[in-house]
């Protein structure tokens, strides 16, 4: 499978070296371009690329806004500078399925765009605890992750275990390790639990069980 994806940025030279290292992969077509959120949200309505990456600062409409209307078009990877950059946390809480330091190598830009193709989050245990913990001492611009009360309800007590393990940012691998499952097993799990809660993705996840303190 050939991820498809657009690059939204307002600096052309950002786009442009955005373009050669994710073009360089095989498996990764950089199929458009926009230089700001409204044009990233046109472009993504006409293209339906598989990942949005996304800047959050940009003009007519910033990253966060952007990221909010592309629900069920596409999956949006925040490009950031985490410790320059608060609104990383809202941008995640909007809806966005990762992020990805603006200064990450190469390799590690294209693994993050495979990892949001693929419908994971971008849990990444070396920083993404270092965010959520932040996040949930911080002050968000937007209303608490809200749930279905009833799903809540109704998850199982392995579901309920999973919940808590993707709040400490644990990717699908480690929770298998944790729980002694097959990690398409816990996949389905992750699947599950956002099934019942009507959570976008599993960051969602991980912020909401953080909220609840799970």
């Amino acid at each position: 499978m050939v991820a498809r994806v657009l690059l939204a940025d307002d600096h052309a030279a950002v786009r442009a070296g955005l373009r050669m290292l994710l073009d360089s992969a095989d498996d990764i077509e950089v199929v458009g371009e926009a230089a700001d959120g409204v044009e990233a949200v046109e472009r993504a309505r006409e293209l339906r690329p598989d990942v949005v990456v996304m800047d959050i600062r940009m003009p007519r409409k910033d990253g966060i806004a952007a990221a909010a209307e592309l629900h069920g078009v596409a999956d949006v990877l925040v490009l950031t500078s985490y410790g320059d950059d608060a609104n990383v946390f809202d941008a995640l809480r909007a809806g966005a399925s990762g992020f990805l330091l603006k200064d990450a190598d190469a390799e590690t830009l294209v693994e993050a765009v495979r990892t949001i193709a693929r419908g994971d989050g971008l849990i990444s245990p070396a920083v993404t605890r270092g965010l959520i913990a932040e996040f949930a001492r911080s002050r968000p611009a937007y209303a608490p992750i809200a749930v279905d009360g009833a799903g809540l309800a109704n998850l199982t007590p392995r579901e309920t275990e999973v919940l808590a393990l993707i709040g400490e940012g644990m990717s699908n691998a480690e929770i298998a390790g944790e729980l002694g499952m097959a990690e398409a097993t816990v996949k389905s799990h992750v699947t599950r639990v956002l099934a019942k809660l009507g959570l976008a993705n599993r960051v969602q996840a991980a912020i909401f069980a953080r909220e609840q303190g799970r």
